[in-house]
């Protein structure tokens, strides 16, 4: 994913962090593409309808987005430098509601994003008019400590303790997942989801 490459030179400098068995929380950032992120790459005339986006997201922790055809592939914190070509997204048109919400281990006064959690909307049907909401759990990408990917989807209608699933799965599963390897967990009526490995 070319949205990667972003910060590849951030990862390289930043320190590595060790593993904590703190206490857990969650803490919220925003997500405005216009007020939050700056557009690096765009589809010229002719070209489709693409663009590469590095936002802010938790305390130096990136959101990358790679937008593509109405769809949406989103990285959460640092990638690996193997990671560049990997996109992650719903088969159907998409968009990302405009919180996130990071999972973190607190141990002291520092505290770790290792988890997000994102609101996805995802068209379901030929019009456009029917949209099925989805909370998408990814593993943060940590300096030297491996790649973030998506984890689990909980489909939100008809299941009024989503996001306690959400979190659960965050806090039980994120830390570990070997992305590429390991099979994302899914709850509900979840709509197409795939990952290509460029």
């Amino acid at each position: 994913m070319r949205a990667l490459l972003a910060v590849a030179a951030v990862v390289a400098c930043a320190a590595v962090r060790p593993a904590f068995a703190g206490e857990i929380s969650s803490a919220y950032t925003d997500l405005d593409w216009k007020a939050d992120c700056v557009t690096y790459g765009q589809a010229a005339e002719g070209e489709g309808d693409w663009a590469d986006l590095a936002c802010s997201g938790y305390r130096g922790y990136p959101v990358l987005i790679a937008y593509d055809d109405a769809r949406e592939s989103i990285y959460y914190g640092f990638p690996a430098a193997d990671m560049t070509g990997v996109w992650e997204s719903f088969v159907a048109f998409n968009e990302s509601a405009g919180k996130v919400e990071w999972r973190l281990e607190t141990e002291g006064d520092v505290a770790v994003p290792f988890a997000a959690i994102h609101r996805r909307s995802v068209t379901s049907s030929d019009d456009g008019t029917t949209k099925t909401d989805v909370l998408v759990v990814s593993r943060v990408g940590q300096p030297g400590g491996g790649p973030g990917c998506t984890v689990g989807l909980v489909a939100v209608e008809g299941n009024p303790k989503a996001n306690e699933e959400a979190r659960k799965i965050a806090d039980e599963k994120a830390k570990a997942f070997q992305c590429g390897n390991d099979q994302r967990v899914t709850s509900g009526a979840v709509p197409a989801f795939g990952r290509v490995d460029n």
